[in-house]
C-alpha cells in the first residue's frame, strides 16, 4: 500500500476515533447502579436514617441515589428543583405546610424535625416527583421499611 493511502487511513482512523469519544458532560450509568442501591447502601445509613450515592455533579445540576431507613425529617430548597425517581419502597411525601424547628443548614438549604400541615402523597416504585423551590418537603417512611429514589437536583437561578 502506497504511504500516502496508509497516512490517509491512520487520519481517516484517528478521526473516527476523536467523533466517537463521550461528548464533554455526558453520563451513564447501568440499571444495576440503581437497582443494587438498597443492599450497597444499607452498610451507610446514617444517624439520620439515610445513606448517599453520587452519581455526577454538572453546572447547573447533580444527581445520585438516596436511601432511607426511616424518616428524612422536613427541608426546603430556595434555589434548587427536586426530581426523585421512586426506585424501591413506599413512603408518604408530605408537601407544603410549614417546617417545624427551621435551621439554615448551608446557603439556600433549610431544614427542620418536620412539618406541620401540607398535603400527603402517597409514593411508590415507578413514581416520578417534581418539587419546585421554596416548599417544604418530608419523606415519612414506615417503621421497619425502606425507599430508594433517585434524585436530581436542578438550580433554578
Amino acid at each position: 500500500m502506497k504511504a500516502h493511502y496508509r497516512l490517509l487511513i491512520v487520519w481517516l482512523a484517528c478521526s473516527a476515533a476523536a467523533t466517537a469519544a463521550d461528548p464533554e458532560g455526558f453520563g451513564i450509568w447501568k440499571g444495576s447502579v440503581v437497582e443494587n442501591a438498597p443492599r450497597d447502601l444499607a452498610p451507610k445509613i446514617d444517624d439520620h436514617k439515610f445513606a448517599w450515592l453520587p452519581m455526577g455533579t454538572y453546572s447547573n445540576h447533580y444527581l445520585g441515589v438516596s436511601h432511607r431507613e426511616g424518616n428524612g425529617g422536613a427541608e426546603l430548597h430556595q434555589t434548587q428543583v427536586d426530581i426523585w425517581i421512586v426506585e424501591d419502597g413506599e413512603a408518604a411525601l408530605v408537601l407544603g405546610g410549614t417546617i417545624v424547628d427551621p435551621k439554615t443548614v448551608k446557603p439556600n438549604e433549610i431544614r427542620g424535625k418536620s412539618i406541620d400541615g401540607g398535603k400527603s402523597f402517597q409514593l411508590s416504585k415507578g413514581d416520578i416527583v417534581h418539587i419546585p423551590p421554596n416548599v417544604p418537603h418530608e419523606l415519612r417512611i414506615p417503621s421497619g421499611k425502606t425507599f430508594t429514589y433517585l434524585v436530581i437536583k436542578v438550580d433554578s437561578k
